[in-house]
């Protein structure tokens, strides 16, 4: 069986000259490689006791969701502004070239609730230290934070100082 990087693709010069752009999609479309994508982020799981699992828009989805119906677990949708039906918390942070903003349902967690975030990729950790922020604020507790793909040379991980981080495979660069 091949290991999971041998499923990512790697575009050069992507978005702009000298980027490796790690290509997630190359993953989901291989049946192997998707179920050792998920099959991976499980294991990273496997003594950690927590209630919830959350993921953020739109690859957090799709990599969380197997996840937590594997595990038995709940899930959160964390989404961008607007898109949430009923009463929210939001959290904004800064891009590379502007800001965003979040937002989860106030009623998603409650104090004491134990949760994991599940993302694709962490680059500037910007996003999942969002994430956080809303969770916490609900009176949950971030038990771990998992990604498919880490690109180390960013840095992300400084900006989750504190927390149990995994990343199933790390880039060195950009």
């Amino acid at each position: 069986m091949k290991r999971l990087e041998e499923y990512v693709r790697s575009i050069p010069d992507f978005p702009e000259e000298g980027i490796i752009f790690r290509d997630v999609t190359s993953v989901l479309q291989d049946p192997d490689g998707l179920a050792l994508a998920i099959d991976s982020l499980k294991e990273k799981l496997k003594d950690i006791d927590f209630d919830i699992i959350a993921g953020t828009e739109s690859r957090g989805f799709i990599f969380g969701v197997p996840v937590a119906y594997a595990l038995h677990k709940a899930f959160v949708p964390i989404r961008k502004k607007g898109k949430l039906p009923c009463d929210t918390i939001s959290e904004s942070y800064d891009l590379e070239y502007g800001s965003a903003t979040i937002e989860m349902h106030r009623d998603a967690v409650s104090p004491g609730d134990r949760v994991v975030l599940i993302d694709d990729l962490i680059a500037t950790g910007g996003t999942i230290k969002a994430c956080i922020h809303m969770i916490e604020a609900l009176g949950g507790k971030v038990e771990k934070i998992v990604f498919l793909m880490e690109l180390a040379g960013l840095n992300g991980r400084e900006q989750l100082k504190g927390y149990d981080v995994d990343s199933v495979i790390i880039y060195g660069g950009k």
